[in-house]
């Protein structure tokens, strides 16, 4: 199944906030002591203000018992689709690989 390019991945945040949190049965309070950042930092995350950091991602991972690869794919994901639509390109070409330019050693 492809995913409809036109819609926004979802955020890590909206994840953590509908989903995964609520599974644990445990405070966000709670949630926040134990993967040793502020309550406020947690919050942020969960209402999407800030980004899911690789450092974050670790600790999510340990966590839950993921992988920090899932939650910073999931960031990226979300930033790229972002980028797409909000940073001008216009002026910038697009390059190709001259042929036969070959890098040797």
């Amino acid at each position: 199944m492809i995913r409809n390019p036109n819609r926004c991945p979802t955020h890590p945040g909206e994840l953590l906030r509908e989903d995964v949190i609520p599974a644990t049965g445990k405070s966000k309070s709670e949630i926040a002591r134990l993967l040793g950042i502020s309550r406020q930092h947690l919050h942020d995350l969960l209402a999407e203000r800030k980004p899911i950091s690789p450092e974050v991602a670790v600790r999510l991972a340990k966590l839950f018992g993921t992988a920090p690869l899932v939650w910073i794919r999931m960031q990226g994901a979300y930033d790229a689709w972002h980028a797409t639509r909000n940073v001008d390109v216009s002026a910038i070409p697009t390059l190709s690989a001259a042929s036969g330019n070959s890098a040797t050693t």
